[in-house]
């Protein structure tokens, strides 16, 4: 079944400007483009993947055998946003790139992102264990 009109306009405004950045993204390097967009699928698919999976796995297993199965997403989320976030912008958390490069291409600092990071995911692991916290207070009362 086709969509609404304003939904095929958008879906093929999207696939246009999908379409200019790939050749943009293609015109200068498209060797060393294609070589990091395999690169990055093989990574991500061959290590990254098992890694994550068995985590969440072994985090599942614990909490079920506590018999707190149900706390899995309070962890679950705030953890993935603060790998996401990790994944990002590790070259700059870690240190790797070099403060004077990273100055002339973006005129900014680079001191300070693992700090941010590292607060950032206080905060997320944080509020989860507000909702939590809230959430549990409900239960009781109601």
């Amino acid at each position: 079944m086709l969509g609404s009109p304003l939904q095929l306009l958008l879906l093929a405004c999207s696939f246009a400007l999908a379409a200019y950045a790939g050749v943009r993204l293609f015109a200068d390097d498209w060797f060393g483009v294609a070589v990091w967009l395999v690169g990055a699928a093989l990574l991500h698919d061959l290590v990254l993947l098992p890694l994550y999976a068995g985590a969440d796995r072994a985090l599942t297993a614990g909490l079920a055998a506590s018999g707190h199965r149900d706390l899995v997403m309070y962890v679950r989320v705030p953890a993935a946003l603060s790998l996401l976030l990790l994944a990002v912008w590790f070259p700059l958390i870690s240190g790797m790139v070099t403060a004077e490069r990273y100055r002339a291409a973006t005129g900014l600092s680079s001191a300070g992102f693992l700090t941010r990071w590292l607060v950032i995911s206080a905060v997320l692991f944080g509020g989860s264990a507000v909702v939590l916290a809230v959430r549990g207070w409900r239960g009781r009362r109601g």
